[in-house]
């Protein structure tokens, strides 16, 4: 009988799995086209597939290599990054790319145990924001306000 030597290996391999499945599962809908002519569901298919391996791959490696238990649940930290990304989306039309990076940040630092780092958080924040207005707004010319009314 197989006996699994690194539990957190097996958890994050079904966990792979499963987001691949779904992302299979609901690229079904768009067309997939050909590696010359791709449809818009060519390229989230592929991905989602990737992750599949990828997640069968840790899983066997769950039954192969010793690895660190299951760490114990922690809510914070979800709910912490789910509240950054959601005040992200909700706020970037609003307040533009660069203040609503800032408040991205500044919330999912708070995802931490340890105390929270002002200097490193707006370092980190800078460099979010930064990043945020070179490749979206001027590399890709993505339609993103940069501040509040612009």
């Amino acid at each position: 009988m197989l006996k699994v030597r690194s539990p957190q290996d097996l958890g994050a391999g079904v966990l792979f799995v499963l987001i691949g499945l779904a992302g299979v599962y609901f690229g079904q809908d768009l067309a997939f086209g050909s590696a010359r002519r791709m449809g818009p569901g060519y390229f989230p298919v592929i991905i989602s597939y990737m992750i599949i391996c990828m997640g069968l791959i840790v899983t066997v490696r769950a039954f192969r290599v010793d690895g660190p238990a299951m760490e114990k649940f922690r809510l914070r930290p979800i709910l912490m990054l789910v509240l950054a990304l959601a005040v992200f989306g909700f706020l970037i039309a609003q307040l533009g790319v660069i203040i609503s990076s800032f408040l991205m940040v500044g919330i999912a630092a708070y995802a931490r145990y340890e105390k929270v780092n002002i200097v490193e958080t707006i370092v980190f924040a800078i460099a979010v924001s930064a990043f945020m207005v070179l490749v979206f707004v001027y590399g890709l010319n993505q339609p993103m306000p940069l501040w509040w009314k612009s």
